[in-house]
């Protein structure tokens, strides 16, 4: 098992939580993300501890191969990693934005699309989400709306609580309000165009880069309304590019692994735990301390593990990829 360093990013919209939640002590302000497990070229988390201590986690994936991914997920990706998997503090309102699909990013970027969802960690009073056209718009519409700052009336709101879910698939108009802690699990892409931005500028004093032409081609116009995970469910989302539950632990549980040929990343929303997983890669990497805001990575190769704390956790792992 794995625990890598977080990679901390400051941004325009970035708020003062993280920090404190992930119990960590820096100077750095106005963090938005923290990238708990990536495999992004140039971005790659660095394990924190233990005898694979300084490695990248492509490193790892390319010395371990299918025993620490799954024969499946490496057959299908080779030493890529294709999970995304971070924490958000919204201090401000995030632009209004849309992801492409898989065939849109490869055709005019290279990589994957971007299908994500979230989980509200802690969310302020009146704190809201971002998510999908309240009514039907087509694309003369969208550009109408886009030049005249009307946009933002036509997206759908929803108010946020601590426990609430989000799934967004490619082509979804959406934006983080203001006032929400959140976790993102999403495929490994950081592939955005934005559409909305407040009229913000940088750090330079520039207006932010507007991208309404790509979007307009990805967007899905339609009025679904069906972004709200419900809390009840088990899973709690799954598509073709990630499986993510929720679970609680008091006490001790024992959680099965064996038979879903896949890594498995463990989220701690609050609380700590000891992990120990059964077959583990190698000496050294079978038990780990996970607290609030921490994240650990399963191998494939791990059978069963033995939960043994009290705390809220995430888990995520790849599906079986259909034949």
């Amino acid at each position: 098992m794995f625990q890598f360093h977080p990679i901390l990013k400051s941004v325009l919209w970035g708020g003062d939580r993280l920090a404190a939640y992930k119990g960590l002590d820096t100077d750095q302000c106005q963090i938005g993300e923290s990238w708990e497990i990536s495999g992004m070229e140039g971005r790659e988390s660095v394990v924190a501890s233990g005898p694979e201590a300084g490695r990248t986690l492509i490193e790892l994936i390319a010395k371990y191969r299918d025993r620490l991914v799954g024969a499946g997920v490496y057959a299908r990706y080779g030493n890529e990693f294709p999970l995304l998997v971070k924490l958000i503090d919204a201090g401000s309102d995030l632009s209004l934005q849309v992801h492409p699909d898989d065939s849109t990013a490869a055709r005019r970027h290279g990589c994957p699309g971007k299908t994500e969802m979230w989980y509200i960690i802690d969310a302020d009073p009146g704190a809201c989400i971002l998510a999908g056209f309240d009514r039907e718009v087509d694309a003369t519409q969208f550009e109408r709306i886009a030049r005249d700052g009307s946009l933002l009336h036509a997206v759908r709101h929803y108010p946020s609580h601590a426990g609430d879910a989000f799934f967004l698939p490619p082509g979804t108009i959406h934006s983080i309000g203001a006032g929400n802690l959140l976790a993102e699990i999403q495929q490994s892409s950081d592939i955005t165009y934005r559409v909305y931005d407040y009229n913000r500028r940088d750090a330079m004093g520039n207006q932010r880069e507007l991208h309404t032409a790509q979007a307009r081609e990805v967007l899905d116009f339609g009025c679904h309304g069906q972004h709200v995970l419900h809390a009840s469910r088990h899973p709690l989302a799954a598509c073709p590019h990630f499986v993510v539950d929720h679970c609680t632990v008091d006490g001790t549980r024992n959680l099965p692994t064996a038979g879903i040929d896949s890594f498995v990343v463990l989220l701690c929303l609050s609380g700590d735990l000891t992990v120990t997983c059964a077959q583990p890669l190698a000496e050294g990497l079978g038990t780990a301390a996970l607290r609030q805001g921490q994240s650990l990575l399963i191998p494939a190769c791990a059978t069963r593990l033995r939960l043994v704390g009290h705390a809220r956790l995430l888990a995520a792992w790849m599906p079986k990829s259909e034949k």
